[in-house]
């Protein structure tokens, strides 16, 4: 297949990149200055897509751009951002879909298990359908919605409902390292809030096998079907780490730090991936203390 890339030097576009070694890959990126020094030799790069020529000559497309949402402070300029890198090359994307004569079979795009807002420790699926005004819903919800104006009977759309993405090489498991190196990791706020996690290997794997799997459409959770709460999952890290677990981050503190972006970290997600495993998907990485393990020893 000839696959159309967004958002390739990621997180997850790096690992998966190499796992698509025996199509040919595009990638869109900002800078393919910098995108040669981390992805394979092979890929060609652009940084237009006025460059593709239309999408007549594009079997599928993997759209994984998108500015990180809990990096900083979410000012209206920084709320501008966010959802303009997610909805704007995404509309994009389905213009240039819409337009061709044999258009891509596949339109695989972003989304993440914010479209589900707070739903406490109720167990969750893709069946939800949610009505909420907080800004990561309202991302999501709107991402969806762009991206699923390009289904049709010639192309099918494979929404990717995104937790987090637990990597050795970067994302949220890195950031969180440092303090528990030195004995400072803990749950944050009372730690009851549950927390969708997957493996970068199942996550790339999850891609791949949506890719490949003809009848597949609609959203699909990316997470392990094992969620755990922050407490239980803070405990787990200090385990596979050696180290010990006995302090915790009050609420008030990354309010402090993050204002209303912090909510994401206290935001309850008890979402499970009944549509992915349906299809037939079997997870590498199901549990959490193993996937640790794998990631840190």
């Amino acid at each position: 297949m000839h696959i159309l890339i967004t958002g390739g030097t990621g997180l997850i576009g790096r690992a998966l990149i190499p796992r698509l070694a025996s199509h040919e890959i595009t990638v869109l990126t900002r800078s393919p200055e910098k995108a040669s020094r981390v992805l394979p030799e092979k890929v060609h790069l652009i940084n237009h897509l006025s460059q593709l020529g239309g999408m007549n000559h594009i079997d599928a497309v993997i759209n994984l751009a998108g500015e990180p949402i809990v990096d900083q402070r979410w000012t209206e300029n920084q709320k501008g951002i966010i959802c303009s890198s997610r909805w704007g090359i995404t509309q994009k994307l389905v213009d240039l879909i819409q337009a061709a004569d044999t258009p891509p079979h596949t339109f695989i795009s972003g989304s993440a298990v914010g479209y589900y807002s707070d739903q406490g420790d109720r167990i969750i699926d893709e069946s939800l359908v949610v009505d909420a005004s907080d800004f990561a819903h309202s991302v999501c919800a709107n991402w969806e919605k762009i991206a699923m104006r390009a289904d049709s009977d010639l192309t099918r759309v494979c929404l990717l409902r995104t937790g987090i993405v637990l990597s050795k090489k970067g994302g949220a498991l890195k950031k969180m390292l440092l303090p528990y190196q030195f004995g400072l990791g803990g749950p944050i706020g009372d730690g009851h809030q549950y927390f969708p996690w997957i493996h970068i290997d199942d996550m790339v794997g999850g891609i791949i096998h949506l890719l490949n799997h003809a009848d597949a459409r609609g959203p699909f959770n990316l997470t392990a079907p094992t969620p755990v709460t922050n407490k239980v999952f803070s405990q787990s890290l200090a385990k596979s780490l050696h180290r010990p677990h006995f302090l915790f981050t009050p609420k008030f503190v990354i309010s402090l730090m993050l204002g209303e972006a912090g909510q994401l970290l206290f935001d309850s997600q008890r979402a499970v991936p009944r549509a992915l495993e349906n299809s037939g998907y079997g997870f590498e990485y199901p549990d959490l203390s193993p996937a640790l393990d794998n990631l840190l020893q």
